[in-house]
């Protein structure tokens, strides 16, 4: 029988999540690509124990997480039933949905038919009566915003999800969703955009409008896809997902000035007594502006490493300025 750590909850910061009363890790755990059924449970398992001895408790996913589709939420399931049987009440589970799920007309998008359908197998994969917060992945250009917000609201209502959460919107986007949501009652609790040292898109506007509106905020690939980390400071290694075929991440994006630009962070992390993947980490949550980074990993010394982060996250003015002049 799992027994979690006495003393989990002593060194990870926990973040308000805009005005709400929630609080979440300072890192949360994304279950995006070493979840599913392609890989060992056992080692699934062993990293799932292992972010909860170490404060994480927050476990992220979207309905099509894996591979294949839905299997990361069948392995969180499996652990919800057993290691974490008792402690449901301690964890914040997210789920998406948005992305292409299911053949046909209905198995994707914004529509009141596919967001209600997904969270109801979302629900039976995952083996609980709700979630904490139920996402709207992506906006729909051709469904009306008010037709994909009130789904998240009637989810709230119904008591399938506790709190409604957007990700990948523009800043416009969310104002307007947010309105719509506080019109129903159910007021709009975080974004999770994509955000790293070398993703700056929502200090364009973003971030701002989420403060001004009071909501959280969560960045997701935060190492952009493993670039933020020592794997890349010699060009491509072979093995790694730029040497692959993945889609988030090609051999052309790892250039010879990215690549030096890496070797001046990672100079700078070693200064501060830190690895490059836990500057990057820092950087993401300096000033208490973000609530959550989600963090993937694919065995627990990577998931440690990059929970060292959270033991130094200030920054000296000129570090800053030697960061800003390193990046994009």
């Amino acid at each position: 029988m799992y027994l979690p750590s006495a003393d989990r909850y002593s060194a990870m910061p926990y973040r308000r999540t805009g005005r709400s009363g929630l609080l979440l890790p300072a890192l949360s755990l994304g279950l995006w690509h070493n979840f599913g059924g392609d890989r060992a449970p056992e080692t699934q398992g062993a990293i799932l124990r292992r972010a909860f001895d170490l404060g994480i408790t927050h476990f992220d996913l979207a309905n099509n997480y894996g591979p294949p589709p839905g299997s990361a939420e069948l392995t969180l399931g499996r652990a919800l039933a057993t290691d974490f049987a008792r402690l449901r009440d301690e964890l914040v589970i997210s789920t998406k949905a948005g992305y292409h799920m299911w053949d046909g007309p209905y198995g994707e998008w914004g529509s009141r038919k596919y967001l209600r359908a997904s969270l109801d197998q979302s629900l039976k994969r995952l083996g609980v009566e709700y979630v904490d917060i139920f996402y709207s992945h992506r906006p729909d250009p051709d469904t009306p915003l008010e037709e994909t917000m009130g789904a998240l609201d009637t989810a709230v209502r119904q008591g399938k999800a506790l709190y409604a959460g957007l990700s990948n919107y523009s800043a416009e986007e969310t104002r307007e969703a947010a309105a719509i949501l506080k019109d129903l009652g159910t007021p709009l609790l975080i974004h999770q955009p994509r955000y790293s040292m070398l993703d700056r898109r929502p200090e364009g506007g973003l971030l701002t409008a989420l403060d001004e509106l009071g909501v959280g905020s969560i960045a997701y690939s935060p190492l952009e896809q493993g670039i933020l980390t020592d794997r890349y400071l010699n060009g491509i290694p072979a093995g790694s997902r730029a040497a692959g075929d993945s889609p988030f991440l090609t051999a052309d994006a790892v250039t010879p000035v990215l690549v030096e630009r890496l070797r001046a962070l990672d100079a700078l992390a070693r200064e501060r007594g830190q690895s490059l993947a836990q500057l990057a980490l820092a950087w993401v949550l300096r000033g208490g502006r973000l609530t959550s980074a989600v963090v993937g990993a694919s065995s627990v010394a990577q998931l440690e490493n990059s929970v060292r982060a959270v033991g130094n996250l200030e920054f000296t003015a000129d570090e800053l300025e030697r960061i800003e002049k390193l990046l994009p």
